[in-house]
Parts: structure tokens; C-alpha cells; sequence
């Protein structure tokens, strides 16, 4: 009878005290802290709802806006601060988007946008002089794959992550079809990989096919990856945070302790992050009480191609998104909290 009290009291204490084990590095702190301040960009934002990303190429800006009325993007003439075009219309029918839920801008002719929902990704091709968009090609995404909720341009085709719990990511050719599979959930708990634990820890990409470097951001917790998709490097930075948190209810999860990273993007230099940090439970309450705190995060996290912490930069706006123009040493900015959302940063103080 004792040896079962005995070995009942030993597991008990060593389910208390579990606790995961550490296998990846952590980071602190950043070598560096500055503050950045603003200027706004005046545009004509009688267009937007809810203008949720940006990118920048020459003379044009896209402002995605989720919430639309009629259509998912906007573009601008950043000379004139002129309205140029609005596109992908909103809709069920051809050539149209239930959901737009993310883009890539890489060239006039190679504006790329996804539709989880049709599982179909659309090229357009923007001509400013002429104020004119043209829908060039429309890309069925292989059916087999959960709902695709990113999306990152190669030479070869897409990139886009896995929501089986299985992969990190799937790489696709140009007609949609899956050609690899690779990377793994970091977690140092003792949960079983499933579609619950892909949902949280669903990532943000990015990817430099220069230094063939996929950065990817956990948009729970503070986690930090970088693959090769040519070779075995996998690095794995956890921040303060720790790895995502959630719940598992009927096979989903859902968001709990703090909301993480809310955009990534990686230059030839560095990886960058906004960082937002705030407590899910919190912000429900502060919403019940009627003080619902600015949506964004105020953080700018600096990295090496390494993962190694550069810079911490902190900005006097809530900002959702982010465009690096890194030679120009200044980039652009979303903030949903003010009627004027485009904003921009210098690097180097106004």
C-alpha cells in the first residue's frame, strides 16, 4: 500500500513541478533601444475601412484594405499623392476575392494576392500612366492543402505555410501544385503537433531569395525562425514571451496569452519585425470597460540574418505594417488608430 501512496505522491510532485525544457535560445534584449517619430503621408483615405498592409515599389504604394465595401487595393502615385487605382473586387464571382488575405508587390506586372477561401492566388498587372489594373492570370492552389493564410513569391513559384501541425511550410510551383514540404512547430512543450496547434502558432513569412532566407514570426507569443529552403539551417530564437499559447476546443485553436508579432519583413541586411505584446485577456476587458487600448504594436525588433538582436526601435504610433525601404533608410507604416493611416519613418530622425 505504501509503495502505491509513494509512487502516486512522485508523479504527482513531477506533474506539478513539469516544466519545458529549454532547447532553443533565448532573447532578452536588444544592444540598442532608439525612438522613432513620424510624419504622416497625406493620401485620399476616403477609400479605406480598414487599411491593413503596405508595400512600395518606385513611384507606386498598395494599401491593402481588409474591410473594403468594393476592393481589396488601393494604389497611389507617391509624387502626386494621387489616387491611381482600386482592385480586386470583392465577391464570389470570377476574377473576384471572398477574402484577400495577404499580397506581394514585386513588379508593376507581378502584383500577386491571395484568396484562402477559393484557394486561388491572382496576378495583376498596374499600368500608373493610364490609371489601369488588368487581372493576368488566376492560380488554383492544390486543393489537398488547408486553407493557405500567406503567401511569399519565388523564382520558382509560392511559398505558403502548413496548417496541419505536420510542416512549417509547402513550396508551390507557378500552377499551384505542391513540390516540397520542410521545417517543424519549435515548441518545447510536451503538446502533440495537430491542425489546433498549426492555427496557434500561425506564422507571418517573408523570404530573401538572394541569401535564401525564410523568416517567419509567430503572430502568438514571440518565437522567431529562419529556414533555407536549400540546405538544413533551421534557427530557432525564442523572445520573452515564449512560444504561443492557446486553446484547443473541438480539433481549433484559439488565441490566448499575448498576441505576438504582427508583421516581418526580411532585406539584405536584417529581419524586421513589429511587435505588439499585448494580453488577449486584457484587451477583452479593457474592450468590456470601454477602453480599448490602440490596436498595433509600437515595438520595431531589428535582427541579423542569424537571429541575433540588433535593434529595438520604439515609435510614436500603433502600427500594423510595415514597408522597409532600406537603402533609402526609411520606410513606410500603417496606423488603423488615426484617420491619415500612411505614415513614414527615417531611420535617421526627421
Amino acid at each position: 500500500m505504501k509503495y502505491y501512496i509513494h509512487t502516486f505522491l512522485l508523479l504527482l510532485l513531477v506533474g506539478c513541478n513539469y516544466s519545458p525544457k529549454q532547447i532553443y535560445e533565448r532573447y532578452s534584449d536588444f544592444p540598442d533601444t532608439q525612438e522613432l517619430y513620424a510624419e504622416a503621408v497625406d493620401l485620399d483615405s476616403t477609400f479605406f475601412r480598414y487599411p491593413f498592409r503596405v508595400a512600395a515599389l518606385g513611384d507606386v504604394i498598395l494599401i491593402q484594405d481588409l474591410h473594403n465595401a468594393d476592393h481589396y487595393l488601393h494604389a497611389y502615385s507617391l509624387s502626386t499623392q494621387t489616387h491611381l487605382a482600386s482592385f480586386i473586387p470583392r465577391g464570389e464571382g470570377p476574377g473576384e476575392m471572398i477574402i484577400c488575405e495577404t499580397f506581394q508587390f514585386n513588379s508593376l506586372d507581378s502584383i500577386w494576392a491571395l484568396d484562402p477561401n477559393k484557394m486561388e492566388i491572382h496576378r495583376y498587372h498596374l499600368v500608373p500612366e493610364e490609371q489601369a489594373v488588368t487581372l493576368v492570370e488566376v492560380i488554383p492552389v492544390n486543393k489537398q492543402l488547408l486553407a493557405s493564410l500567406d503567401l511569399v513569391v519565388t523564382s520558382e513559384g509560392f511559398i505558403v505555410p502548413d496548417f496541419t501541425g505536420e510542416y512549417r511550410y509547402h513550396t508551390l510551383n507557378w500552377q499551384g501544385e505542391v513540390t516540397g514540404s520542410g521545417g517543424f512547430i519549435p515548441k518545447e512543450s510536451k503538446l502533440t503537433p495537430n491542425i489546433a496547434m498549426a492555427q496557434g502558432w500561425r506564422p507571418f513569412f517573408d523570404y530573401n531569395e538572394r541569401y535564401d532566407r525564410l523568416a517567419v514570426a509567430t503572430q502568438l507569443g514571440e518565437v522567431l525562425e529562419i529556414y533555407s529552403l536549400k540546405d538544413t539551417v533551421h534557427i530557432v530564437k525564442y523572445g520573452p514571451h515564449g512560444e504561443p499559447e492557446f486553446v484547443e476546443k473541438e480539433g481549433n485553436g484559439y488565441p490566448d496569452g499575448i498576441k505576438g508579432f504582427v508583421d516581418i519583413q526580411i532585406t539584405d541586411k536584417y529581419i524586421y519585425v513589429i511587435f505588439e505584446g499585448s494580453n488577449f485577456k486584457q484587451k477583452f476587458q479593457n474592450f468590456m470597460d470601454g477602453k480599448e487600448p490602440p490596436g498595433g504594436g509600437n515595438s520595431l525588433y531589428v535582427f541579423d540574418h542569424e537571429g541575433n538582436p540588433v535593434r529595438k526601435y520604439r515609435l510614436d504610433h500603433y502600427i500594423y505594417s510595415l514597408h522597409v525601404n532600406e537603402e533609402g533608410g526609411y520606410f513606410y507604416a500603417l496606423d488603423l488608430n488615426q484617420n491619415d493611416p500612411l505614415l513614414k519613418y527615417s531611420f535617421h530622425g526627421k
